[in-house]
């Protein structure tokens, strides 16, 4: 599988596979089944709940020698109840004891506001900037070999950058411009329109209830690809973000659209199928994360007010 360098020197994978949303029970054998086919990058996150599930294939997989550490590339996240610099490193050390790891390969701020630890209220008083002070310690530590964020801003990710010692080494989000220009690897999370992301409960209890958006599977463009490539519409789009090295992480658990979704390397778009694919308009934000209003850090704030 191809592979993304970043600005450390490090590879990291253009595919992978995501367990957003990825249930008790089922993520282990998604997992077993994804490095049983070659896939390398496993992206998770505290908040998913899911990490402990992973460590434990892991260590089966590193500890019988069906793999090496530096064969798979870990990416996981702190959540926003933990963005105080402070409470940053004890935050990965829990990750790495659920993981089984003595470092990960990536590690992200998941979203840029701060709240408590229940979510019952948004912390003012921690910044974007504050937060990374916290990403640069666990980096300098070697606990992670790479430090990035996830769902920020074009501005928020410039204020970071102009502020850092390390500068960010991966951007979770849409502004892959912005990371061409800052040198700053990207990666593209739900890639297929994200089906099961309309009902979401916080960890405070809260449900984020977001708006149902068009079928990027469905798009007229895609599926004619689909049929002059005799590739499902979902490798069509999979595909796009490799032409465009994108790092890209679908999720599945089905061990059929697991196994679908890393056949993508027997056919390549040609540049006027990247252009025509990357001229459809933008639809509609999928993730509104309306916790984050009302802080001085929502990354959608500009947007809020304009409705």
């Amino acid at each position: 599988m191809a592979s993304v360098k970043l600005s450390t020197g490090a590879s990291m994978p253009l595919l992978g596979i995501g367990t957003w949303q990825s249930k008790p029970g089922e993520v282990e054998a998604a997992v077993r089944t994804a490095l049983d086919l070659g896939y390398r990058l496993i992206d998770t996150a505290a908040v998913y709940g899911n990490e402990a599930e992973i460590g434990h294939v892991l260590h089966e997989y590193i500890s019988q020698g069906k793999l090496k550490r530096s064969d798979v590339f870990i990416t996981t996240k702190v959540w926003c109840t933990h963005n105080r610099p402070e409470q940053i490193e004890g935050q990965l050390r829990e990750s790495l004891a659920k993981l089984q790891l003595d470092y990960v390969d990536l590690y992200l701020v998941h979203m840029p506001v701060a709240t408590n630890l229940d979510m019952s209220a948004q912390d003012h008083t921690v910044s974007v900037v504050d937060t990374w002070r916290g990403m640069e310690g666990v980096f300098e530590k070697g606990l992670t070999k790479a430090i990035g964020v996830s769902n920020f801003s074009e501005e928020q990710v410039q204020r970071i950058y102009d502020n850092a010692k390390v500068k960010p080494h991966n951007l979770q989000f849409e502004l892959q411009q912005l990371c061409n220009k800052l040198n700053i690897s990207f990666t593209a999370y739900a890639p297929l329109g994200s089906p099961g992301r309309v009902h979401f409960t916080l960890p405070s209890g809260a449900k984020l209830d977001w708006a149902p958006a068009p079928n990027p599977l469905e798009d007229p463009i895609v599926v004619k690809l689909s049929q002059k490539y005799h590739k499902t519409p979902a490798q069509i789009l999979i595909r796009l973000m490799l032409e465009r090295h994108m790092s890209v992480i679908p999720k599945s658990v089905n061990p059929a659209r697991i196994k679908e979704n890393f056949e993508v390397e027997d056919f390549s778009l040609t540049a006027e199928e990247v252009a025509e694919l990357n001229s459809v308009k933008h639809r509609q934000r999928l993730f509104g994360q309306e916790f984050c209003e009302g802080h001085a850090e929502d990354p959608f704030k500009n947007e809020r007010s304009k409705k």
